[in-house]
Protein backbone atom coordinates (compact mmCIF):
# COMPACT_ATOMS: atom_id res chain seq x y z
CA UNK A 1 0.00 0.00 0.00
CA UNK A 2 1.42 3.23 -1.09
CA UNK A 3 1.54 6.19 1.44
CA UNK A 4 -1.25 8.00 -0.44
CA UNK A 5 -3.37 5.18 0.06
CA UNK A 6 -2.30 4.80 3.85
CA UNK A 7 -3.25 8.25 4.23
CA UNK A 8 -6.81 7.53 2.26
CA UNK A 9 -5.78 10.29 -0.05
CA UNK A 10 -6.49 10.19 -3.63
CA UNK A 11 -3.99 9.48 -6.35
CA UNK A 12 -4.31 9.41 -9.89
CA UNK A 13 -0.63 7.96 -11.09
CA UNK A 14 -0.82 7.30 -14.66
CA UNK A 15 -0.45 3.95 -15.53
CA UNK A 16 2.71 3.57 -17.25
CA UNK A 17 5.05 5.57 -14.74
CA UNK A 18 8.27 7.62 -16.35
CA UNK A 19 11.11 5.79 -16.92
CA UNK A 20 13.95 6.27 -13.64
CA UNK A 21 14.67 9.84 -13.39
CA UNK A 22 12.61 11.06 -15.99
CA UNK A 23 9.69 12.06 -13.84
CA UNK A 24 7.92 12.40 -10.42
CA UNK A 25 9.80 9.24 -9.14
CA UNK A 26 6.48 7.55 -8.87
CA UNK A 27 6.77 3.46 -9.04
CA UNK A 28 4.52 1.01 -10.59
CA UNK A 29 3.43 -0.21 -6.99
CA UNK A 30 1.35 3.25 -6.84
CA UNK A 31 -0.04 3.33 -9.91
CA UNK A 32 -4.26 3.19 -9.86
CA UNK A 33 -7.21 3.87 -12.15
CA UNK A 34 -7.52 7.38 -13.60
CA UNK A 35 -11.02 7.33 -13.65
CA UNK A 36 -13.41 5.62 -11.28
CA UNK A 37 -16.66 5.81 -12.76
CA UNK A 38 -18.55 4.90 -9.69
CA UNK A 39 -16.98 7.59 -7.38
CA UNK A 40 -16.43 10.63 -10.42
CA UNK A 41 -19.23 10.54 -12.86
CA UNK A 42 -21.76 13.05 -12.37
CA UNK A 43 -23.67 11.92 -15.06
CA UNK A 44 -24.00 14.84 -16.97
CA UNK A 45 -21.49 14.49 -20.12
CA UNK A 46 -20.82 18.12 -20.30
CA UNK A 47 -19.08 17.80 -16.91
CA UNK A 48 -18.03 13.87 -16.91
CA UNK A 49 -15.72 15.22 -19.80
CA UNK A 50 -14.30 17.83 -19.00
CA UNK A 51 -13.21 15.67 -15.47
CA UNK A 52 -12.11 12.80 -17.28
CA UNK A 53 -9.81 15.49 -19.44
CA UNK A 54 -8.62 17.27 -16.57
CA UNK A 55 -7.82 13.78 -14.56
CA UNK A 56 -6.12 13.04 -18.05
CA UNK A 57 -4.00 16.24 -17.82
CA UNK A 58 -2.87 15.24 -14.20
CA UNK A 59 -1.60 12.03 -15.14
CA UNK A 60 0.21 13.61 -18.02
CA UNK A 61 1.90 15.99 -15.59
CA UNK A 62 2.51 12.93 -13.15
CA UNK A 63 4.35 10.98 -16.01
CA UNK A 64 6.08 13.96 -17.82
CA UNK A 65 9.66 14.27 -17.81
CA UNK A 66 11.56 17.66 -16.31
CA UNK A 67 11.66 18.94 -19.90
CA UNK A 68 7.95 17.73 -20.81
CA UNK A 69 6.28 19.52 -17.40
CA UNK A 70 6.41 23.28 -17.89
CA UNK A 71 3.86 23.08 -21.11
CA UNK A 72 1.87 20.06 -19.79
CA UNK A 73 0.88 22.33 -16.43
CA UNK A 74 0.38 25.53 -18.07
CA UNK A 75 -2.02 23.38 -20.24
CA UNK A 76 -3.63 22.26 -17.27
CA UNK A 77 -3.47 25.79 -16.78
CA UNK A 78 -5.30 26.98 -19.41
CA UNK A 79 -7.95 23.95 -19.50
CA UNK A 80 -8.63 24.66 -15.53
CA UNK A 81 -9.57 28.34 -16.42
CA UNK A 82 -11.81 27.35 -19.06
CA UNK A 83 -13.37 24.46 -17.07
CA UNK A 84 -14.27 27.05 -14.35
CA UNK A 85 -15.00 29.61 -16.70
CA UNK A 86 -17.78 27.34 -18.15
CA UNK A 87 -19.13 26.27 -14.92
CA UNK A 88 -19.13 29.25 -13.40
CA UNK A 89 -21.48 30.64 -16.76
CA UNK A 90 -23.63 27.31 -16.18
CA UNK A 91 -24.00 28.35 -12.30
CA UNK A 92 -25.34 31.67 -13.55
CA UNK A 93 -27.83 30.45 -16.30
CA UNK A 94 -29.20 28.16 -14.02
CA UNK A 95 -29.39 30.42 -10.79
CA UNK A 96 -27.69 28.08 -8.68
CA UNK A 97 -27.78 29.34 -5.26
CA UNK A 98 -24.45 27.70 -4.15
CA UNK A 99 -22.55 30.03 -6.67
CA UNK A 100 -20.82 32.02 -4.54
CA UNK A 101 -19.44 29.64 -2.62
CA UNK A 102 -18.56 27.28 -5.25
CA UNK A 103 -16.71 30.43 -7.87
CA UNK A 104 -15.02 31.26 -4.68
CA UNK A 105 -13.51 28.12 -5.01
CA UNK A 106 -12.62 27.73 -8.20
CA UNK A 107 -11.16 31.34 -7.97
CA UNK A 108 -9.22 30.22 -4.89
CA UNK A 109 -7.62 26.64 -7.03
CA UNK A 110 -6.89 29.10 -9.78
CA UNK A 111 -4.54 31.55 -7.98
CA UNK A 112 -2.92 28.16 -6.23
CA UNK A 113 -2.27 26.61 -10.31
CA UNK A 114 -0.95 30.04 -11.49
CA UNK A 115 1.09 30.97 -8.28
CA UNK A 116 2.50 27.76 -8.67
CA UNK A 117 3.16 28.51 -12.46
CA UNK A 118 5.47 31.20 -11.38
CA UNK A 119 7.06 29.17 -8.98
CA UNK A 120 7.81 26.53 -11.47
CA UNK A 121 9.35 29.42 -14.32
CA UNK A 122 11.72 30.39 -11.23
CA UNK A 123 12.45 26.76 -11.17
CA UNK A 124 11.15 25.15 -8.48
CA UNK A 125 9.95 21.95 -10.13
CA UNK A 126 9.66 19.80 -7.38
CA UNK A 127 6.99 21.97 -5.27
CA UNK A 128 4.83 21.84 -8.09
CA UNK A 129 5.71 17.98 -9.00
CA UNK A 130 4.18 17.44 -5.36
CA UNK A 131 1.34 19.33 -5.95
CA UNK A 132 0.18 18.09 -8.97
CA UNK A 133 1.04 14.63 -7.51
CA UNK A 134 -0.82 14.74 -4.17
CA UNK A 135 -2.88 18.07 -3.79
CA UNK A 136 -4.50 18.49 -6.61
CA UNK A 137 -5.64 14.54 -6.76
CA UNK A 138 -7.10 15.02 -3.37
CA UNK A 139 -8.53 18.53 -4.08
CA UNK A 140 -10.32 17.22 -7.15
CA UNK A 141 -12.37 14.11 -5.09
CA UNK A 142 -13.16 16.16 -2.63
CA UNK A 143 -14.45 19.29 -4.83
CA UNK A 144 -15.79 16.84 -7.16
CA UNK A 145 -17.73 14.66 -4.43
CA UNK A 146 -19.23 18.24 -2.47
CA UNK A 147 -19.66 20.85 -4.93
CA UNK A 148 -19.49 19.17 -8.30
CA UNK A 149 -22.35 16.59 -7.39
CA UNK A 150 -24.49 19.35 -6.01
CA UNK A 151 -24.39 21.55 -8.89
CA UNK A 152 -24.66 18.42 -11.17
CA UNK A 153 -28.09 17.85 -9.04
CA UNK A 154 -29.34 20.76 -9.47
CA UNK A 155 -29.01 21.07 -13.06
CA UNK A 156 -30.60 17.48 -12.91
CA UNK A 157 -33.46 18.78 -11.21
CA UNK A 158 -34.25 21.90 -13.44
CA UNK A 159 -33.54 19.32 -16.88
CA UNK A 160 -36.00 17.14 -15.20
CA UNK A 161 -38.59 20.32 -14.77
CA UNK A 162 -38.38 21.25 -18.36
CA UNK A 163 -39.03 17.56 -19.61
CA UNK A 164 -41.97 17.25 -17.33
CA UNK A 165 -43.56 20.62 -18.66
CA UNK A 166 -42.57 19.73 -22.13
Amino acid sequence: MSKHEANGHAHFPHPNPPPEGEGANESRSESCNLWDESRHTLGLDEMDVTHREFIAQVAALIAASNAEFPALYQALVNHTSAHFKAEGQLMRSSKYRGLPEHEGEHHRVLGELQQLNRSLKRGHLPLVRAYVREGLPEWFDTHLAMMDAALAMHLKKLQSATTECS
